[in-house]
């Protein structure tokens, strides 16, 4: 069974269903009851597998997360509550006070705040830099440095760095990459064969199907050797190669309690059956209509990096399937852009990304609100720029709307 559809429709889950359901069942419930004293002891240990209390674990979740691991060839998923959950969780269970990260400003606006404010606040030494410039970043590398971070393609910016590359670097130093693949999840991107130790990603997105639920996923690859990494030695002491897995889960997810719902768990496997189809269809459109408005004169420029004026046209070709289903047009200022939004009759004006339905938003007041606008300079967000999150609708509808909305 090697078809990334065909595994999406047929990974079984671990104990079959005592009524023979075709797919796991929404146990929406807290707690689970156990034959014996001694039997809860066994799960509660990890002696064996079961099910204990739905915030450390639960068999609708544990089906999702199997899914995934069986689409990813991964050594171990984590499910949580959101992609930001996923990310801090990740993170935090890498690092101590004290230690250092690598990354990049150019973040999706609540992740840049995270590492901006409260990784600082928790003694952490964030270095920004430029993720692109292979240099600058083994500048910054030192016996501190606990791991890199950036986006496979930047929010909103569509930035690609080169992933073998920096993942090279990484290992030379015995430093983890890891990598927020939102844009470009694992029907898109072979996250492994290019080096990344840790995928993570918002599954509200191209996976729920729809915007149907929030949740994120942390997926381990295997490819880094714990052993080298102090802060996880208690952890490899227990768990050996699963070190970060039951750092994460055990203590950083467990304490802070963020949980995917049994409920959104079970949208998100039903997503990943049509995710395939619905990524297919997004991406064909987010070209066609990139390709056709870099031909509008009414607009100032196009971004989406599977375009050939594209600076990121190779790399993105070799790395991705498609560069995603996000593209960004700039009209010359705020009046234009909104008056623009403003008379969109299909997209809608609306935050999240790789909905089936296009969505559209001002990166400058929505993505970045609290930032100053000399920060957002910086990021090159201007008033005038928009973020498109092209969907699955008949390509003429898309390009008629923004024909009229347009004026012309």
């Amino acid at each position: 069974m090697n078809g990334f559809i065909t595994k999406a429709l047929h990974t079984r889950a671990r104990v079959k269903d005592a009524n023979g359901a075709l797919r796991t069942p929404i146990y929406e419930n807290a707690a689970f009851e156990f034959d014996t004293a001694e039997d809860i002891d066994d799960v509660s240990i990890g002696k064996s597998i079961g099910h204990v209390y739905t915030r450390s674990s639960n068999p609708t979740v544990e089906n999702f997360e199997l899914s995934v691991k069986n689409l990813t060839n991964s050594l171990g998923v984590i499910a949580l509550g959101s992609g930001m959950a996923a990310i801090a969780t990740t993170i935090l269970s890498l690092v101590k006070a004290g230690d250092s990260v690598i990354t990049t400003k150019y973040l999706f606006g609540h992740t840049l705040a995270f590492f901006q404010n409260t990784l600082p606040s928790l003694g952490v030494n964030v270095k920004f830099v430029d993720i692109l410039d292979e240099k600058e970043v083994e500048k910054a590398c030192d016996k501190d440095v606990k791991l890199i971070f950036f986006e496979s393609i930047s929010n909103p910016q569509l930035q690609v760095a080169d992933i073998e590359k920096l993942s090279k670097l990484s290992h030379s130093y015995g430093i983890p990459l890891v990598v927020d693949t939102t844009a470009t999840p694992f029907y898109m991107f072979e996250a492994k064969k290019f080096g990344v130790d840790i995928e993570v990603l918002s599954s509200t997105k191209f996976i729920s199907g729809g915007g149907t639920s929030v949740g994120g996923l942390i997926i381990e690859y295997g490819s880094f050797d714990w052993k080298k990494t102090p802060n996880l030695k208690p952890n490899y002491d227990k768990a050996g190669h699963f070190a970060f897995l039951h750092k994460a889960r055990k203590e950083i997810f467990q304490g802070f309690g963020a949980v995917l719902s049994p409920h959104n768990a079970y949208l998100q496997t039903l997503g990943l059956e049509t995710m395939a189809l619905r990524i297919d269809r997004a991406c064909e459109n987010t070209l066609s209509l990139a390709e056709w408005l870099e031909g509008k004169k009414e607009i100032k420029s196009v971004n989406y990096p599977s375009l050939k004026s594209s600076q990121f046209y190779d790399i993105s070709k070799k790395q991705f399937k498609y560069a995603g289903s996000i593209l960004t047009i700039e009209l010359e200022d705020k009046t234009a852009a909104y008056r623009f939004m403003n008379r969109l009759k299909i997209i809608r004006r609306a935050t999240n990304l790789h909905d089936n339905k296009s969505l559209i938003v001002s990166p400058y007041f929505v993505i970045y609100p609290f930032n100053s606008h000399e920060e957002k300079m910086a990021l090159n967000i201007t008033t005038g720029l928009m973020r498109l999150s092209v969907g699955i609708e008949n390509i003429e509808d898309l390009k008629e709307d923004i024909e009229q909305a347009l004026g012309v």
